[in-house]
């Protein structure tokens, strides 16, 4: 049915089903758990493989990707497409290829690839916000694009459902409230990476040990850009959702795709 015979309050049926779809990538298992599955090994034993001194310095070093990733991975249009390759098997290949040298050299080279790395699955990011519909060059964009690392959860407890992705997205708007220019950057990359810091942790330990790292590197790197892709999508396209029909209404939807998932569940066409 059109949108005017939809009933006021609800989402027409094509928009309600790309909020389901959105609700359900939100859903999938962890990063820290697809890392883990990559690499071979459970999560506590790759934890446990990273020294302590990379273990105290790993949020600064979090950080300092972050930042460098937010100041150059918008710098030209994400958005544009080769006319030979396309933008996201452009930026699979450069994801593999940097992990794989990364790696290769172990821990060292891991740690100097990745903010490479970050500002590459950043431009992945920046890329899917725009075929959603978002202006790149607005105020906030690029923070809009950042705090998907962020979203998706790292652990058992932190599984992006409901309350958790609308915990996170207010987390974040209250670690930037009240901030002027120079200082929003800084709080809102010591907010997403509080939450990163234990993906790239496992990220790190993977590829700790050289040339065995080098496929290592490759693989976990093709884990984060298909995890981000993922949640930029739902991210975004939840965003285009609340900017056509209200964020009342799309919460609202959302609450009854969560009431009713185990039913099944169709939105009203009339």
């Amino acid at each position: 049915m059109s949108l005017a015979t939809t009933i006021p309050g609800t989402l027409p049926p094509i928009a309600f089903g790309e909020l389901r779809a959105a609700r359900q990538a939100l859903e999938n298992p962890t990063l820290a758990a697809r890392l883990a599955g990559a690499a071979g090994m459970p999560i506590d034993a790759l934890r446990a493989r990273l020294p302590a001194f990379v273990q105290g310095g790993l949020d600064s070093t979090v950080r300092a990707a972050l930042s460098g990733a937010m100041a150059t991975a918008l710098r030209s249009d994400p958005s544009r497409t080769s006319r030979l390759v396309p933008s996201d098997w452009l930026h699979r290949g450069l994801a593999a290829a940097t992990g794989a040298v990364g790696g290769a050299f172990g821990l060292p080279g891991t740690l100097a690839e990745l903010p490479v790395s970050t500002t590459i699955l950043l431009r992945q990011v920046a890329a899917i916000a725009a075929e959603e519909g978002e202006d790149l060059k607005a105020p906030g964009a690029a923070a809009e694009c950042l705090k998907v690392f962020a979203l998706g959860g790292t652990s058992a407890a932190d599984d992006a459902t409901e309350s958790g992705y609308f915990a996170v997205r207010l987390a974040l708007a209250e670690a930037m409230k009240g901030s002027i220019a120079q200082a929003m950057v800084p709080r809102l990359v010591a907010a997403v990476a509080a939450r990163f810091t234990g993906a790239v942790g496992l990220k790190l330990a993977a590829q700790a040990a050289p040339i065995v790292g080098a496929a290592a590197g490759a693989a976990i790197n093709l884990v984060f850009l298909s995890h981000l892709r993922g949640v930029a999508r739902a991210h975004f396209t939840l965003r285009r959702l609340e900017r056509q029909h209200g964020t009342a209404t799309v919460r609202a939807a959302w609450q009854a795709i969560t009431a009713t998932r185990d039913e099944p569940f169709l939105a009203p066409s009339r």
